[in-house]
């Protein structure tokens, strides 16, 4: 008997990175777990290389209706929803001064549009089960893991759009748990540091996404990169089965008494990248 059995989560973003090492954990130890990306071929290709039961959603979160699609698609399966990890994101970066309208409000789309409208969608199937349970005496927890960032919580140069959006990670999750405490839903937050990715991963020619038909670089400069290293006491970045380690703590029943926080796992990082 594993730690999840028969708890059914849905992880967004979760063919690659973070995403896929949260979803092959919460796997391994029995939950259903719904595979989600932007590439609908590489979801079924992760989901048909991690062991245990799988579904997948392909298609892009931001657009009207399509996260409550993906909800659906979950409870016509599957017929319920215990773990919420909303962590599906990417990051466009610039200096303020150079930064568009379109630039700023993508990573708040996102980064904080996309994990609100998620948690809307699941609100009834956590909700009124929880309503059942309480006037039966039992309790039945629940879990939604928003993921948010250092850049969030201490800013970081060059990243006014994604700061905004996961700061703003912070402010939903804490009122979620006060919110939806009575119904035994713990809402909490992770930030990460560096965690190796693509994400974090030296910016070149090669490191290139297409997002929404746009091709995106991604990557941080090497010279930041390893500016980055130096700031960690562990004195490396994290893997994203690490990373996915913490994630899993706020899924796993040892989190039922802790709502409303926000898990930094950064190898002991308290300041930002350049201040």
């Amino acid at each position: 008997m594993t730690v999840l059995d028969d708890k059914v989560a849905i992880v967004t973003g979760s063919a690659r990175g973070i995403g896929r090492a949260t979803a092959e954990l919460l796997s391994e130890q029995g939950a259903k777990v719904l595979i989600n990306d932007l590439d609908g071929d590489l979801a079924e290709q992760t989901a048909g290389e991690i062991s245990g039961q799988t579904l997948v959603f392909g298609g892009d979160l931001t657009k009207p209706g399509v996260c409550e699609q993906l909800v659906q698609h979950v409870i016509d399966e599957w017929g319920r929803v215990d773990i919420l990890v909303n962590n599906a994101g990417y990051t466009l970066d610039a200096p303020i001064h150079k930064m568009s309208d379109e630039w700023f409000q993508r990573m708040l789309d996102i980064h904080i549009v996309v994990p609100f409208r998620m948690c809307r969608a699941v609100a009834p199937h956590m909700r009124e089960p929880a309503k059942v349970e309480r006037e039966q005496g039992r309790e039945v927890f629940r879990k939604i893991v928003n993921v948010s960032s250092i850049s969030g919580t201490m800013g970081n140069a060059g990243q006014a759009n994604y700061a905004s959006g996961k700061s703003a990670v912070v402010g939903l999750t804490k009122t979620l748990a006060k919110e939806w405490g009575q119904f035994k839903i713990n809402v909490n937050a992770v930030a990460f540091g560096i965690i190796e990715t693509r994400l974090t991963a030296a910016k070149n020619e090669d490191n290139v996404a297409e997002i929404a038909g746009e091709k995106v670089q991604l990557g941080i400069p090497e010279q930041m990169r390893a500016m980055g290293a130096a700031l960690i006491p562990l004195g490396r970045a994290g893997t994203p089965q690490e990373a996915a380690g913490g994630v899993f703590f706020l899924c796993s029943p040892w989190s039922n008494f802790v709502t409303g926080q926000v898990l930094s796992i950064t190898g002991g990082q308290f300041t930002g990248m350049t201040s």
